[in-house]
């Protein structure tokens, strides 16, 4: 077959194309002959249907997600803001942390190791794209019915990936989730967080200016692997059928990544590069097409300069393929020597593929023949952009009208213990450390805090003690009740973690993780969680500095819970100050700070003992958040606490429980007057949280939570070998620790 040159395309304007098949829609595929004014070519056409996927375009959701920019609260911390790699912010004594959240959902489902694996390389080459040096990684997850035959597939070899590739990168995992539930069988969730640190002079950006200077392909060598990739896995829904498509997989080599990440760090030392871009999602024709159209001129590239694994690629193939480990970065002339010899040292291959023009078109050439000649702006940054209709559900009201308050309640005493027996041993509330366990969390020895801590802290800074926590949360269950609350709630949730642990927050990536922006209810939900996030940051003063969205997270009909997962990053000046969750201190106090009011809706109760979801979420009061993060804050740097832990899913017994079972020491607490002990219990009313309090701080706490208007209610002493709850029940520690850690080993033997 001869080549389809651009001038063979202008030359055969009938020619048919394989627009659909390559996810495009009919429309999609006359603008691109309208932009060009004659048919794409093979290649062009290839380049295209990647970049305009839902997964590299955000067609779907860029009108609602504009929220974020018109909505950010002022700021001086943001550095660095949505639209490039990561977003970047100041935290201080020069230095500046970048961190995103990105999703290798469909992979991970496909090929739970190998999907699992390249999502936390892929996040980790933005923030080495960011000029950073990654310090840490965060995994958020989503798996369907733990006790269903397939998460027996699936969490194990998503598990095995993330420890396997990050382990290999040495860098400590310092938090996450892992959550089950029915919604997410066929599309589990796969959520990547990666943190790095840098000077503020350190910053790079991806773009591609200055006429002459040299385009860089470096790393590994490119292959068949994940043609297509995740831009068109992401980009369409699963057939109920189950797994298929294999080889949009890509495959990680964790060790090239090593080398590619010492070795690009060394390139930065030596102020050797204009612009840089990471392959990830739609590879090649992400790269070069993003670096021209953020820079000031054209490129010229010579695609069959590029080191091949496979000799038998194709043109198209080349362009499409998601091979892992590779960057892409623009250098001055009398600078690639010097670039060169580096990778060399490193043993990494690098290429010179092409130079930026002082044109404006992104022209790319197979053996001399002009193959892609396209203005790079239309590929990158001017995709189709949908106004995808949306309409709340007709079964909306139902759900929120059937309450979780009418769900039977335990009869007496006996029954209240046996239920907070089951909640901690359901798999939802039980010990992760069959997960976390082989994830290396101490890696590198600045890891302050990690699983199960309410945040990840690590040290930035070893001689002043500077450090940076992080947070991810997100509950499908309040979502799907109501996506603006459910939002809010995860947002704030993260916000009240980074508080609990002692550190200032600052800003928020997010993963949108939705079903079909086909179907109007799906987009009324997405479009809610959006404005109820902004608004929220906008309250918080937190801005979001970037993130993801993954939509059509569906099989057949069947739509997972919305699932808006929000990181928080806060800062913290001295790690040594920091804020633990455990109780470790006989004769302590026990305070819970806020109120609790009668919010069963979408709770770990409601789903545990009843199956149930329905009612609404627990209502969000964003000013209390921000007070009760102060008086946290406040708390941990004045020595007035010694160990914090919010209150979220499962409501106070769940977090009693774990402080207790992290320190190895019992509580005695008492029902307040007027409360009812289940309600005490299982009520998961936010902004709250549980402190250990010093007897010796005990007047200046309570006197600084009285003069600032938080309630502080003294509701136990931190005492004995079991949970009491008095006039009600008591559990032994031993009991508790039983139940709560035997849960997932047991489902995954």
């Amino acid at each position: 077959m001869s080549l389809d040159t651009t001038k063979h395309a202008a030359d055969t304007p009938g020619t048919e194309q394989p627009w659909a098949e390559l996810g495009l829609k009919q429309d999609e595929y006359e603008r691109i002959r309208e932009i060009l004014g004659r048919r794409p070519t093979g290649a062009e056409l290839a380049m295209y249907s990647v970049m305009w996927s839902e997964h590299c375009s955000y067609k779907s959701s860029k009108v609602h997600l504009k929220q974020f920019g018109e909505k950010a609260p002022e700021n001086d911390a943001m550095l660095v803001g949505i639209g490039e790699n990561a977003g970047v912010v100041d935290v201080g004594q020069g230095y500046a942390v970048t961190f995103k959240v990105e999703s290798h959902n469909h992979p991970s489902y496909i090929e739970p190791y190998q999907g699992a694996a390249t999502g936390v390389g892929g996040i980790v080459r933005d923030i080495l794209a960011m000029g950073a040096r990654p310090v840490a990684v965060m995994d958020p997850l989503r798996f369907g019915a733990a006790d269903h035959e397939d998460t027996k597939r699936v969490l194990p070899g998503v598990v095995s990936g993330i420890g396997g590739y990050g382990n290999c990168l040495g860098l400590p995992n310092i938090g996450g989730e892992v959550v089950f539930d029915p919604c997410y069988q066929g599309n589990p969730l796969v959520n990547a967080l990666c943190v790095g640190v840098m000077k503020h002079e350190d910053i790079h950006l991806a773009q591609a200016s200055g006429a002459g200077n040299k385009v860089i392909l470096y790393g590994a060598r490119t292959g068949g692997d994940g043609i297509g990739g995740v831009s068109v896995l992401a980009s369409e829904t699963f057939e109920s059928t189950g797994p298929a498509k294999r080889p949009a997989v890509q495959v990680g080599d964790p060790f090239q990544e090593k080398l590619l990440i010492e070795c690009t760090l060394e390139i930065f030392a030596e102020d050797l590069v204009a612009g840089i871009q990471d392959l990830g999602g739609a590879g090649l024709s992400c790269a070069t097409s993003e670096l021209a159209s953020a820079g000031s001129g054209g490129m010229r590239v010579e695609l069959d300069t590029v080191p091949l694994r496979d000799a038998s690629l194709s043109p198209e193939e080349i362009l499409m393929s998601e091979s892992q480990e590779r960057m892409c970065a623009i250098v001055e002339p009398e600078k690639v020597a010097r670039f060169l010899e580096i990778c060399e040292k490193w043993d990494v291959i690098a290429t010179v593929i092409g130079e930026v023009t002082d044109g404006d078109r992104l022209e790319i050439y197979w053996h001399g023949e002009q193959i892609v000649d396209v203005p790079p702006r239309t590929v990158a940054h001017e995709g189709p952009v949908y106004h995808r209709p949306y309409a709340r559900p007709e079964w909306q009201d139902a759900l929120q009208a059937d309450d979780a308050g009418k769900l039977p309640r335990p009869a007496d005493a006996g029954e209240l213990r046996e239920q907070v027996l089951r909640l901690v041993a359901s798999p939802n509330q039980a010990s992760k450390s069959w997960v976390t366990d082989q994830y290396d969390r101490f890696v590198q020895g600045n890891t302050v805090l990690a699983q199960p801590e309410d945040s990840g802290m690590v040290r930035i800074d070893e001689e002043t003690n500077l450090g940076v926590a992080v947070a991810t949360d997100g509950n499908g269950r309040y979502a799907k009740l109501d996506p603006y609350t459910g939002a809010q709630l995860a947002l704030a949730e993260s916000y009240r973690n980074v508080a609990a642990s002692g550190a200032k927050p600052l800003a928020v990536t997010d993963c949108l993780n939705f079903g079909s922006p086909e179907d109007p209810a799906v987009m009324w939900q997405f479009a809610e969680a959006c404005r109820g996030l902004a608004d929220a940051c906008l309250e918080l003063g937190t801005p979001v500095t970037g993130g993801n969205v993954s939509l059509y997270n569906q099989t057949g009909e069947t739509a997972i819970h919305p699932t808006p997962v929000v990181g928080v990053l806060g800062v913290i000046d001295d790690v040594t100050r920091r804020t633990p969750m455990a109780f470790a201190e006989d004769g302590q106090l026990v305070y819970l700070l806020g109120e609790t009011r009668e919010e069963l809706g979408g709770s770990a109760w409601s789903q545990v003992v009843h199956g149930h979801l329905g009612g609404l979420p627990p209502k969000v009061d964003l000013a209390r958040e921000k007070l009760l993060a102060e008086i946290l804050i406040a708390g941990s740097r004045d020595g007035m606490i010694d160990a914090a832990h919010d209150l979220s899913d499962g409501g106070l017994a769940q977090a009693v429980t774990e402080s207790c079972l992290k320190g190895g020491k019992g509580a005695r607490l008492v029902v307040p007057d007027g409360l009812d002990p289940f309600v005490f219990l299982f009520s998961e009313s936010a902004g709250r949280a549980i402190v250990a309090v010093p007897r010796s701080e005990e007047l200046r706490f309570t006197d600084m939570c009285g003069a600032r208007g938080l309630p502080a209610t003294r509701v136990g002493v931190i005492d004995g070998d079991a949970v009491e709850v008095q006039g009600q029940f008591s559990i032994p520690l031993a009991e508790l620790r039983e139940a709560h850690e035997a849960t997932i080993p047991d489902l995954l033997a």
